[in-house]
């Protein structure tokens, strides 16, 4: 029956014949033909014959060459429990084969109870010299001391000895001072969480258009040391838009001619894309600044003021000339697409101490001298104050003269009404430069409107940063990061601060 309970019928036996009854091999060998018959001609055809373990005993005394009996008065080797010169055979001798394991040998006996192995005893101690009964004078102050042999404790108590001067070792200097950890300044605490909620929202096919919420770098040259962050401020991390400034570190050169270049962008609040324009201009300015470098880190070790200006000022609005044709491109307002822009150059030459500010739009530049801060942000001038009185040439003429006389004819015509005319656009924002040389000691403050604001408007905030960073030297990536955070309520936008100390 089969395994389901079915009879076998005769229509069933082709399948024994199949499977079940092996038909004999038609080759004139006797022998299968299987896969381990050849595996195992071959291999005694190759191999040299392997004596079974099983068929053999294990050798005996006897059976060794050169194997005699041991003589009755030698002496056996002992185990560490037996006494010496022990005669007593610890038990027959066996060697194990090679195909049995190490601990198929009879083990050892056991250590008779209360057994502890002998420890070697330690070397006497040579005797001590006896003290004299009376102590050796003091030595003069001026002549070191001869070194006293201390007593014994077995021995009385000898009379108390001076300690002999010895040169003060040079003391280490002490720690730094601990950094404060302040978390915000003023009165009340922030709105916002001091951490990050929410990320932006981002694109599958913009990816690259996301930011980071933190950039830190910093670099040492020359006699200065750089330290640049940039934060996405409290209110941004909160509602997971994307940190609008941007900041840009690069060096163009090598050696002493190298140009150091920090720029700092800022993007328009209302603006969905402020990101990418303060990006770009932050990457357009870098390439004008970088193909110029030479000429550029030449004035600036000259002090060519006049030439450093114009040629930046050149600079500057060809890269605004870029921002406005990229928002022609995207179909944006110019007024939009655009962002306030201020750079740093420092020369690497240790040599040079000036240190160049130029840009355009809102922020701070700010020097720590002596401990207090001091605004040298260049002053913008009016709009008023931009145009001046008529030059020969330029201009019109007024339409009197200062007593009251009209020099046209009036005649009394009521004049036609004109279409309708936009305003004129407000004045653009004026371009801002500053040359100046820095101290040994100085630490020269670029930074942003997030916190050039603060920095006005919160004199507890610019007392924490004048005690941290006065005269304490440079701090770490880490420390300057914590102090660019310190946050005071109201004050929620990015944040993005350059500083310089002066060696």
């Amino acid at each position: 029956m089969s395994q389901q309970g079915e009879r076998r019928t005769s229509d069933d036996d082709w399948w024994a014949r199949l499977y079940d009854e092996p038909a004999p091999d038609s080759s004139p060998a006797a022998a299968g033909d299987t896969l381990d018959d050849r595996f195992k001609s071959v291999a005694e055809a190759v191999s040299p014959p392997v004596p079974d373990p099983r068929a053999q005993t294990p050798y005996e005394p006897e059976d060794l060459p050169d194997a005699r009996p041991p003589a009755p008065d030698q002496v056996l080797p002992r185990v560490p429990w037996q006494p010496p010169g022990s005669r007593a055979r610890p038990g027959p001798a066996r060697t194990s084969g090679w195909w049995e394991p190490s601990d198929a040998l009879p083990p050892m006996a056991p250590p008779p109870p209360g057994y502890r192995p002998a420890v070697p005893a330690p070397p006497p101690k040579p005797p001590a010299a006896r003290p004299t009964a009376e102590p050796p004078p003091a030595p003069p102050p001026d002549q070191p001391a001869a070194p006293t042999v201390p007593a014994p404790q077995e021995a009385a108590p000898a009379a108390p000895t001076v300690p002999a001067p010895q040169e003060a070792a040079p003391e280490p200097p002490p720690p730094p001072a601990p950094r404060p950890q302040v978390g915000h300044v003023g009165d009340r605490p922030p709105t916002y969480d001091a951490e990050p909620t929410a990320l932006p929202n981002a694109r599958p096919d913009g990816l690259g258009e996301l930011v980071a919420d933190t950039v830190l770098d910093g670099a040492r040259y020359g006699a200065y040391v750089l330290r640049a962050a940039s934060v996405r401020g409290d209110s941004a991390r909160y509602r997971g838009e994307p940190r609008r400034d941007a900041l840009l570190t690069a060096r163009f050169g090598n050696g002493e001619d190298a140009l150091v270049l920090v720029a700092v962008a800022s993007g328009m609040r209302a603006f969905e894309g402020a990101h990418l324009a303060a990006a770009d201009a932050c990457r357009w300015i870098g390439g004008a600044i970088g193909r110029s470098h030479a000429r550029l880190a030449d004035d600036i070790r000259a002090g060519r003021r006049g030439d450093l200006k114009s040629g930046l000022h050149r600079l500057t609005d060809r890269s605004y000339g870029r921002l406005r044709a990229r928002a022609a491109e995207l179909g944006a307002e110019p007024e939009e697409y655009t962002a306030g822009l201020r750079c740093l150059l420092l020369s690497a030459d240790p040599g040079c101490r000036t240190r160049v500010f130029f840009g355009v739009g809102p922020g701070g530049l700010f020097r720590l001298r002596a401990g207090v801060w001091q605004d040298i942000e260049p002053v913008a001038p009016e709009p008023g104050e931009i145009s001046g009185e008529p030059v020969v040439g330029f201009g019109s003429p007024p339409s009197e003269t200062a007593e009251g006389d009209r020099l046209t004819m009036d005649l009394h015509t009521v004049e036609p009404a004109r279409p309708y005319i936009d305003p004129p656009a407000p004045p653009a924002e004026p371009f801002r430069f500053r040359a100046s040389v820095a101290r040994p000691g100085d630490t020269l403050l670029l930074c942003s409107g997030g916190l050039a604001e603060p920095l006005r408007g919160e004199p507890a905030l610019a007392k924490e940063l004048a005690e941290r960073w006065a005269g304490n030297g440079p701090p770490g990536l880490a420390g300057f990061l914590a102090d660019v955070q310190l946050r005071v309520k109201g004050y929620a936008d990015d944040r993005t601060a350059v500083a310089v100390w002066e060696a």
